[in-house]
């Protein structure tokens, strides 16, 4: 693992940087693809609804970072603030701005909004799986020590590595990116049938907040918030049963119908 592809005078181009993009392009190639089978001619605008939820989710990522993970760090280095190509994003920030951007961008354009989320739900969890590699590479999102002689040993540039020193990490990341391609296949799959809409997007919100929360026993970045829990164990909590609520109203409300219905009321 190695966190620099090369350098342009003094200015690194890092791995993170590389692989996060890729994740956003990936998503989008893949939403183009879903949409793009699933006929309703919705495929058009994702390049544009991709640029537009990168922007807003990398704010949101950083500064949900920034905030409820580094902020005894950051309020001493303000001016760091911005310097996103450091690392330091957090993915249930840029999920919630990413999502508010694009509900804003479907009503502009006049999008049925839960049949398309239902839709690009699997490509929203693939470009997250390929942004997990752009923590690995970095050396962020890492675990806590093992305490056996078996884990990652990370470089010595890496905040891993200051954090801990040459000790032996839970593969935490790494984890993440794998639980992410099972739940993109469990999404495949229930797609597969004709589900009510809004199902298959809060069922991706509640496999991820799982998978988070169970994850973050193993994360060392950073301490706990509130009762013995972590940020982003709160926002898994939280998170989890927003969206359950949801796909028992959705599967209620809608069971008679399918995401094959073209119209919805805005």
């Amino acid at each position: 693992m190695h966190q620099y592809i090369t350098f342009i005078g003094d200015f690194p181009i890092r791995f993170y940087g590389v692989f996060f993009s890729l994740g956003i392009i990936f998503g989008c190639v893949m939403a183009y693809f879903l949409l793009k089978k699933d006929g309703r001619h919705w495929e058009d605008y994702v390049f544009d609804l991709g640029l537009t939820v990168a922007f807003f989710g990398i704010i949101g990522g950083r500064l949900w970072d920034v905030f409820f993970f580094d902020w005894d760090y950051y309020h001493n280095h303000l001016l760091e603030i911005p310097y996103v190509w450091q690392g330091g994003m957090a993915i249930q920030g840029g999920v919630i701005f990413a999502c508010i951007s694009a509900y804003f961008f479907l009503r502009k354009n006049k999008i049925p909004i839960l049949p398309f989320a239902d839709t690009v739900a699997p490509a929203i969890i693939f470009g997250q799986a390929i942004g997990r590699i752009a923590n690995f590479m970095n050396g962020d999102a890492f675990g806590h020590p093992t305490g056996q002689n078996f884990g990652i040993l990370y470089p010595d540039t890496t905040l891993a590595f200051h954090t801990y020193g040459p000790q032996p990490l839970w593969p935490a990341e790494v984890w993440e990116c794998q639980g992410d391609m099972i739940i993109l296949g469990l999404l495949l799959w229930y797609s597969c049938f004709k589900q009510p809409r809004g199902t298959v997007f809060t069922l991706y919100i509640m496999l991820y907040s799982l998978l988070r929360f169970c994850l973050e026993c193993f994360r060392g970045d950073y301490g706990t918030l509130a009762f013995g829990l972590k940020s982003a164990q709160l926002t898994s909590l939280l998170a989890f049963s927003c969206a359950l609520a949801a796909f028992i109203y959705f599967y209620i409300r809608f069971r008679n119908e399918t995401n094959d219905t073209v119209s919805e009321t805005h």
